[in-house]
């Protein structure tokens, strides 16, 4: 699974890199939850929670069923 939801965040990696971010995956579990830290502008931004939910963890769990959360770390 791992594989599938780096494949996904190179599909994101654009948009956050044109606003001065980034994101890193950091680990998926077997449980399906999967952590990643948001780097560069995206790390302080006031927005990151929203851009976490409701891009990140959105968009792989569309692509991915058995992602049930994405959390940063």
């Amino acid at each position: 699974m791992r594989e599938r939801v780096e494949e996904v965040l190179e599909l994101l990696r654009p948009s956050l890199q044109s606003d001065g971010g980034d994101v890193e995956l950091i680990d998926v579990t077997d449980d399906g939850i999967v952590k990643v830290r948001l780097t560069g502008a995206c790390g302080g931004c006031p927005f990151a929670t929203l851009t976490l939910k409701e891009g990140i963890e959105r968009a792989l769990k569309e692509e991915i069923p058995e992602v049930k959360e994405v959390i940063a770390v």
